[in-house]
């Protein structure tokens, strides 16, 4: 009997394809219950009641793939950054991973909205780059004779060579739990990994934070 239950609840969930407004926000309720980031939260609370009360202004045959298309097209047509369009797009598909994982929507047109394009990002890039010269340059600029020296270095090198996700044979910092709860690992370059040995060397740090305060020796010859 509970195998043929299970066999017509499978059936129905496959066979669903329009969500009405209840069944959106028990979908939007799973969303923010995963999230642990209140920013998150409010940030994808805020384009999934968009995307909801844009879908159910007027009656839709489906909520597939061609009606998410359709949505994308409405945010260009406000003139939208292409970010911010694509962080919309990320909510909807994230709201369509929920309902499907939770029998509201058929699993295959969860996967045809999680194909949706997301806004191509034109244009020039904002603000100063560094040149690989002066990034290297600025890594550079403090003195490796202090502790205080060595300690900026290293900083600026974990900054400079963490700073892009890429997965190499490196080593890395793992475990870190980044936003919406997800758990990254960002690779450490050898240059990088070689500058962080010359400071927990030199300053003697075994263990605990890595870049905490210390004391800098007196050099000699050195007044009050």
């Amino acid at each position: 009997m509970n195998k043929k239950r299970k066999k017509i609840a499978k059936s129905t969930a496959r066979n669903k394809t329009r969500l009405g407004l209840p069944d959106l926000d028990q979908a939007k309720a799973a969303v923010l219950n995963s999230l642990r980031s209140p920013e998150s939260q409010r940030g994808y609370q805020h384009a999934m009641d968009e995307f909801i009360a844009w879908y159910c202004s007027e009656p839709r045959l489906s909520f597939n793939k061609t009606v998410v298309t359709r949505y994308r097209i409405h945010l260009e047509s406000r003139q939208l950054a292409p970010g911010t369009i694509n962080v919309r797009l990320a909510s909807v598909r994230r709201l369509a991973y929920e309902a499907a994982d939770s029998g509201l929507l058929s699993p295959e047109l969860a996967a045809g909205i999680r194909r949706v394009k997301g806004a191509k990002k034109l244009g020039v890039r904002l603000g100063n780059w560094l040149t690989t010269e002066e990034a290297r340059l600025l890594w550079q600029l403090p003195s490796t004779d202090t502790l205080k020296g060595k300690r900026d270095r290293v900083i600026l090198a974990v900054l400079l060579g963490c700073g892009l996700r890429r997965r190499e044979d490196h080593w890395a910092i793992v475990d870190l739990i980044g936003k919406a709860g997800h758990v990254r690992t960002v690779p450490v370059p050898d240059w990088g990994k070689q500058t962080v040995d010359e400071w927990v060397n030199a300053a003697g740090v075994t263990s605990g934070n890595c870049f905490g305060a210390f004391a800098e020796p007196e050099q000699p010859g050195a007044t009050a």
